[in-house]
């Protein structure tokens, strides 16, 4: 038994001229201690999958069908309190931008605190000992200073580690990290994701990752899903991705991809592109999402929807035309 287990997510949004489905019969599974990325570009369902898994949506407006099943249990079955001592100790989330996340009223050892002190029933003094320890797992220096700073105070990195450190305080058994490097430079990029990789290591914890940045999967995930239009279209193991695309839309994403030296080598320095635009999610489209993009659409991508089928080992993919490779006995 996987450690996440998701069936057929469906995560619709009424709205006043009809129905976004923004996540449209997802399925995927996490083993434990498996690091899983999930990519695509903006709008097609990636953090609205994540936040669906901690039942962070609000309904209404919103509504999540299907099953979300962790460690056995159908989390969209379980009473608001049993889902409230699992959010933020056996499941915790890395959000996207940490300024808009972190209380700016509340020092960071109180809101590292502040979850110890609700989950594992730690007394006040206990829990700052807690958030120093956090600190200087992550990296900030000098932690018994730090932990009595406020967000404004540190730097975009800084409160990026932050965020790491309230996620991971509980030892959670499956962190999920919404685009977890995007507002920060290269460099700093660079040290979330050595900490990330070296804190998996350390606590055991799988890892969900939400981003669009293929430059990121390549460098910590082992396992990638491609999502369009909220449905998923191809999942392989990352190396098989990057080096034997099935979908025409995961080989767009890989194409568009900058080349560094590529105007060096006398190649065009012109970024490829997808033509088009992403269909509209309130409108129930017949066959192919991918149909309107697609360089190699028929009339059959137009009428039926393909089937995820297994395309080689590990690696499926959801189009009529991606070649079948044969499975060695």
């Amino acid at each position: 038994m996987a450690l996440l287990e998701v069936e057929n997510l469906q995560t619709h949004f009424a709205t006043g001229d009809g129905v976004n489905r923004a996540v449209d019969g997802l399925s995927f599974s996490v083993e434990a201690g498996e690091t899983v990325a999930i990519v695509g570009e903006s709008g097609c369902g990636k953090s609205v999958t994540s936040m669906s898994i901690l039942r962070l949506i609000p309904e209404p407006p919103g509504k999540i069908a299907g099953e979300i099943r962790f460690q056995g249990r159908d989390l969209l079955k379980l009473p608001d309190a049993e889902m409230r001592k699992i959010r933020g100790n056996e499941i915790s989330m890395i959000f996207q931008e940490p300024m808009t996340s972190l209380n700016p009223v509340l020092s960071v050892g109180k809101q590292i605190g502040e979850a110890v002190q609700l989950h594992q029933g730690l007394n006040k003094k206990d829990a700052e000992a807690r958030a120093v320890e956090m600190l200087r797992l992550v990296g900030i220096p000098a932690p018994e200073r730090r932990v009595k700073e406020y967000p404004h105070q540190l730097s975009g990195g800084m409160r990026q580690r932050v965020m790491i450190a309230i996620a991971l305080a509980c030892n959670p058994k499956l962190l999920i990290a919404d685009e977890p490097t995007t507002a920060l430079d290269v460099t700093i990029q660079a040290q979330i994701l050595d900490l990330m990789r070296d804190l998996k290591h350390r606590v055991g914890a799988a890892i969900v990752l939400i981003t669009h940045d293929l430059g990121v999967v390549a460098e910590v995930a082992e396992r990638v899903i491609v999502m369009y239009a909220g449905r998923k279209v191809e999942e392989a193991p990352v190396s098989e991705l990057f080096n034997n695309p099935k979908h025409p839309y995961t080989k767009g994403l890989l194409g568009a991809v900058p080349k560094l030296g590529s105007s060096l080598s006398g190649q065009s320095s012109r970024l490829a592109e997808i033509p088009g635009l992403v269909p509209s999610m309130k409108q129930k489209i017949q066959g192919c999402v991918f149909a309107g993009r697609c360089p190699q659409v028929t009339e059959l991508c137009r009428e039926v929807a393909p089937a995820l089928e297994e395309k080689a080992p590990r690696h499926i993919a959801a189009c009529h035309y991606a070649l079948k490779e044969a499975v060695a006995a």
